[in-house]
């Protein structure tokens, strides 16, 4: 098994197709948790739009409970891939068994705190009179299965880093299917409605946490799950936080934006907009797949190769994946712009969200093909080691362009100001992040090809 999983022969782009199509589709599934339960809450009979609007207020909260397990995820797993090219599994298991008491730590502390505090955090975060108790009845039962999403999501990335792809995917497909099944039995077999739906998400994240920890406890996996590395080494626990606050930043800034738009939409247009901008984000989720499935597929390659010092295959990599995930976000740009009402109707039949809805698609979605260059950047430093750059590349785009815009645009131009801010930030932030990676990791191995007499490839 652990020559099957040897990155450092045979094809780059092999090795990075091989478990980009199982972790997309695996990312696509986990994406539905919460995705399906907007298209059915779209559907509750008279309030669809405020209990929407409601989960909408949610998605924050929801968000950086995802921050914390692409930390202790994605802080431990590139770590855990550039061990194992370096042929040190101890080490690699040592990172991996100090993540998941992370990530059980983390779990527990963010439960307590927000059960305590939820109420308040719901009004800060742009909740109305209208939508608070929608807000709270989904949170409520969320919080309950946070510890959940940080074992299933955090330890998942650890199949995937081995090369497992589908494995992983089996993790959030059997929990999505699970979700799918229950959603309808709980919101309108036993009328639960926005309750049902939490009900639902907890049941199957937990049942996916139970099947990740079966695996990595099992015989298949290469790099096992131990009691004895459970204990916290705090060298790897600085090198987890280090390099995983990129990913940290990546849930929080999404989480700070969202916040920011919900006051915003709320001051300039209401529930009305809160609704139309939960739906838009619920198809950005979904489009934005194919190419950040790519970007994260190629980590655990990159990563290993870097790890071997295969620096001419590195570069390969981020070649393939960058034109690759460029092709996919255009067309995907292309579906949405040209359909939008489409895309819209998914998640409800209100005329009045559709009409609306439509303008706000497109202003948000222009240039999102852009967004390419954003999702190689952040994750080929992350797949090298390389915190610093990660960071920056996390924050720069949502902290320094997105929420200044979000708050000043609409001054000018009124409500649709709120969607442009995203568009402008594609470009700015998605150029700016590619070509930073290039001017300083691209330049990096260049020249250890160099040193090594190895042929660069051109570019």
């Amino acid at each position: 098994m652990e020559t099957q999983n040897n990155f450092a022969i045979g094809s780059i782009p092999k090795h990075i197709m091989s478990i980009a199509g199982p972790m997309i589709i695996a990312q696509l599934i986990n994406v539905l948790y919460n995705v399906i339960d907007r298209i059915y809450i779209g559907r509750i009979p008279h309030v669809a739009t405020l209990a929407m609007g409601g989960l909408g207020i949610c998605l924050p909260i929801i968000s950086i409970v995802m921050a914390f397990a692409n930390l202790f995820g994605m802080g431990g797993s590139p770590l855990c891939s550039i061990a194992r090219g370096q042929g040190k599994n101890d080490d690699a298991e040592e990172i991996m068994g100090n993540s998941f008491s992370l990530l059980v730590i983390f779990g527990i502390i963010l439960t307590i705190v927000g059960f305590i505090f939820k109420e308040d955090i719901l009004w800060a975060f742009g909740a109305s009179k209208h939508t608070i108790s929608y807000a709270l009845d989904y949170l409520s039962i969320y919080l309950i299965g946070t510890i959940f999403v940080l074992v299933s999501l955090g330890m998942n990335s650890f199949i995937n880093s081995q090369g497992f792809a589908k494995v992983g995917m089996m993790t959030v497909l059997i929990g999505a299917i699970l979700n799918i099944i229950l959603d309808p039995l709980f919101i309108f077999v036993l009328h639960m409605n926005v309750k049902g739906a939490a009900i639902a998400t907890v049941i199957s994240q937990g049942i996916s946490a139970l099947w990740t920890l079966q695996f990595l406890t099992g015989k298949q996996t290469i790099l096992k799950l131990r009691k004895k590395y459970f204990k916290l080494n705090f060298y790897y626990v600085k090198r987890i936080f280090s390099l995983g606050t990129a990913g940290f930043m990546m849930g929080i800034t999404n989480s700070v934006v969202t916040i920011v738009c919900n006051s915003t939409l709320q001051t300039y247009g209401g529930d009305l907009y809160i609704a139309i901008m939960t739906i838009i984000n619920s198809i950005r989720e979904i489009a934005q797949l194919p190419g950040q499935g790519m970007a994260n597929a190629c980590q655990p390659v990159l990563g290993y190769n870097y790890g071997a010092k295969e620096y001419k295959r590195v570069l390969t990599g981020i070649k393939f994946v960058t034109i690759v995930s460029f092709i996919m976000m255009f067309v995907i740009w292309l579906a949405i712009t040209l359909f939008p009402e489409f895309f819209i109707q998914i998640f409800t039949h209100n005329q009045k969200i559709i009409s609306h809805g439509i303008t706000s698609l497109h202003l948000y979605f222009f240039g999102f093909f852009m967004m390419t260059f954003q999702m190689v950047g952040q994750s080929t430093a992350v797949g090298l080691g390389k915190s610093k750059q990660a960071i920056f590349f996390s924050i720069f785009r949502k902290v320094i362009i997105v929420a200044p815009l979000t708050i000043i645009l609409p001054k000018f131009i009124g409500i649709n100001g709120v969607f442009i801010a995203e568009a402008i930030s594609n470009f700015i932030g998605g150029g700016a992040c590619y070509i930073t990676m290039w001017l300083t990791i691209g330049r990096k191995l260049q020249q250890k090809c160099k040193e090594e007499a190895v042929c660069i490839p051109q570019h």
